[in-house]
């Protein structure tokens, strides 16, 4: 079942890349939290697409880098926690992206980023 979960979640992760690259880099810059182009002086886009790559790379990561896997859930748990900002800003400042265009939505979607730090974690153990 791990097994089968680390792929769907490795298959997500570059799905989720690809789109970031390509057709919903509009929509992801509603995530993108003020203070994160204000601290790196990327726009927008730069950082779409920067954290774009960064989540193929992790879907790559949990199936080519099977000695590494326990490395690799921890740093995208981490990941999903990072990027955890976006999301509440997306909330807080009343940001449309993705159908979530009403306050009710962007606060239920703030309880899925949790969901996603436990289950690279879990997907990525050994079960003992």
């Amino acid at each position: 079942m791990r097994t089968f979960s680390r792929w769907l979640l490795a298959a997500a992760m570059v799905f989720a890349g690809i789109s970031h690259l390509f057709w919903a880099r509009k929509e992801f810059q509603a995530q993108v939290p003020d203070f994160a182009v204000e601290r790196t002086g990327l726009d927008k886009d730069a950082v779409v697409v920067a954290s774009g790559v960064v989540e193929v790379m992790f879907g790559a990561a949990l199936v080519a880098l099977p000695g590494s896997r326990r490395r690799v859930g921890a740093l995208l748990a981490f990941f999903f926690a990072a990027i955890f900002p976006g999301n509440v800003e997306q909330f807080t400042r009343g940001r449309d992206g993705f159908g979530l265009d009403t306050d009710a939505k962007r606060l239920v979607r703030l309880f899925f980023q949790p969901l996603l730090v436990c289950w690279a974690w879990w997907c990525t153990r050994d079960g003992r």
